[in-house]
């Protein structure tokens, strides 16, 4: 058996028996005017984080989302795309695609605003979705390229890129780990669809998106997640998972490589009004700019002794140098 058939039968599983809990932390819930979320689309929240964002739903979206699960995210994304199929869900286990359309039953009857036909559930593939290109505003996945190896992730990133419009953003939440992780937990094909054993290391995680073309990569949060220990996982070494929620926009890829946000910022305290630096940022007296790490590298290039540049706070939420 795969990796991937590995996953679909524990999916399945879940489908038919909720598992609070299954892969993934507890996350917030989103609290917005007029929108109640159904218990069982709780009981189902499989992913690390949010992708749902305020600020990449503006104007009515054409949003698609890979791994249904219960539904809730779908059903957040549906608030802000109040669209017959403004919203696509995809997934490739027939029980958890039943179990979105029961849930959504129940948010009908919570929701005055909400109705099925908002959002299009459909079977398939995240290496080959049934989408046409340049079709999404904003395309999401949650807690579920972590499971994929190497050359599926690669061809799951590729497709994502293949349907967003130009600017258009791949919203994501996904396990993340620093440390070596041995062979034995690589290839376990359970903890790798529990998400555990195939994160990445951060650098990594970015690379395979910049790879496939994005010139833009938002990293908005990273988090503590999950620990394995020697005591009940074949590893030596205790070994700490993080997830993080990130952004990759179909932005163009500039000449000198791409603008990754980790959270860094400049200020300029130097004795005139601002700094220009003849590159397109001007950093105001005293005023934080968020740049972006190759920004950070530039200026501090420039051994200045009157700019001061952060260090990553693994947040970013928009504005700044680029």
């Amino acid at each position: 058996m795969s990796y991937l058939e590995t996953t679909k039968d524990v999916y399945r599983d879940a489908a038919l028996t909720p598992d609070i809990g299954l892969c993934c932390t507890t996350n917030p819930i989103w609290q917005l005017p007029g929108l109640s979320i159904p218990k069982i689309m709780q009981e189902m929240n499989y992913g690390c984080g949010s992708t749902v964002n305020a600020q990449d739903l503006v104007n009515n979206p054409k949003v698609l989302y890979v791994g249904v699960g219960g539904g809730m995210e779908l059903l957040q994304f549906a608030y802000f795309s109040r669209q017959k199929g403004g919203v696509i869900g995809v997934d490739i286990v027939d029980e958890m695609l039943e179990a979105s359309r029961k849930n959504f039953i129940e948010a009908e009857a919570e929701n005055d605003w909400f109705k099925s036909e908002f959002v299009e559930l459909v079977k398939g593939d995240a290496l080959n979705l049934a989408v046409a290109d340049e079709s999404i505003d904003v395309a999401a996945q949650n807690c579920l390229f972590n499971i994929f190896k190497a050359d599926d992730l690669k061809r799951a990133i590729q497709e994502m890129y293949r349907v967003l419009k130009p600017h258009g953003r791949l919203v994501m939440s996904d396990p993340t780990c620093e440390q070596p992780m041995n062979d034995r937990l690589r290839n376990d094909e359970r903890l790798r669809a529990l998400c555990l054993s195939g994160s990445l290391s951060i650098a990594d995680y970015v690379k395979a998106l910049t790879d496939v073309g994005f010139g833009t990569i938002e990293i908005r949060a990273r988090k503590p997640y999950r620990i394995l220990d020697p005591k009940n996982y074949d590893t030596e070494e205790l070994i700490y998972i993080e997830s993080i929620e990130v952004a990759a926009i179909k932005d163009p890829m500039p000449e000198d490589g791409p603008c990754i946000f980790t959270g860094k910022a400049a200020i300029y305290y130097g004795d005139q009004d601002y700094f220009d630096d003849d590159k397109g940022h001007i950093l105001l007296k005293n005023q934080p700019l968020a740049i972006c790490d190759k920004t950070a590298n530039a200026l501090a290039a420039l051994e200045r002794d009157d700019i001061y540049i952060s260090e990553s706070t693994w947040h970013y939420d928009g504005g700044g140098c680029c």
